[in-house]
């Protein structure tokens, strides 16, 4: 396979994994707490001394949006939208992660958990407790929980000590490298959630552009087929 060939392989697998992940931004564009992501492109240079080099683009990693979505007012007692950086921590069967999904309910024993069950961490790493007979809950916008105006825990904000390592770990939730720093400068919201901050217009935009970068290489490949199908068959003659 020659160098052209090659090139053009490599770069036609990176549009269809950017494809891949726009597709699933625009379809979570109505998804609380979801994050847009991006493909990441790096080039790789070979260079051979007194020969021909190889230059070619591969998606390396991908990008995590962090703009922040519009703010949805829900009146819901238990709803919560981050107003400026940070995540929510919740504990999961396969450890940590992070979420901007801020729907949250007391489950049986009391615990404030997601919709799916895992308990929401306070700033320590502790589970957070409501009393089932606590009254006029109110949270402030520090994250503390006070019943008839006594504190009773502190929902935690954190960010990952290395932001580049953050990663999807399905539907809303992330994962990180390193340690969790909590994060002291940002403002929680009660009834409210923070919508999705996909970028709906350019997504589908972006969407076309990748569309017609990938044709054009599939054009390519196929003509490069033909001239070496050629070739072959003149040498055979």
């Amino acid at each position: 396979m020659d160098n052209a060939t090659y090139t053009t392989l490599t770069r036609q697998a990176g549009l269809m994994r950017e494809m891949s992940v726009v597709a699933n931004n625009i379809a979570n564009a109505a998804t609380t707490g979801f994050r847009q992501e991006g493909m990441v492109f790096s080039e790789y240079v070979r260079a051979i001394e007194g020969g021909p080099s190889l230059s070619m683009a591969t998606a390396g990693g991908r990008h995590i949006s962090d703009v922040q979505g519009p703010l949805q007012q829900t009146g819901g007692q238990f709803d919560f939208a981050i107003e400026g950086t940070g995540f929510f921590r919740v504990e999961t069967p396969e450890g940590d992660r992070l979420t901007r999904a801020g729907s949250f309910s007391p489950n049986a024993a009391g615990d404030l958990v997601t919709a799916e069950g895992f308990r929401v961490l306070d700033a320590g790493g502790g589970a957070i407790f409501v009393p089932p007979n606590a009254t006029n809950l109110a949270v402030g916008t520090d994250g503390t929980i006070s019943s008839d105006g006594q504190p009773i825990a502190q929902i935690g904000l954190f960010l990952p000590e290395r932001p580049e390592t953050l990663t999807r770990a399905g539907g809303t939730a992330f994962t990180a490298d390193g340690e969790l720093v909590p994060v002291f400068d940002a403002r929680i919201l009660q009834g409210f959630v923070e919508n999705s901050n996909v970028d709906t217009v350019s997504q589908l935009a972006r969407m076309i552009e990748v569309q017609r970068a990938y044709e054009m290489g599939q054009g390519f490949l196929d003509k490069e087929d033909d001239r070496i199908r050629n070739a072959i068959k003149s040498l055979t003659r």
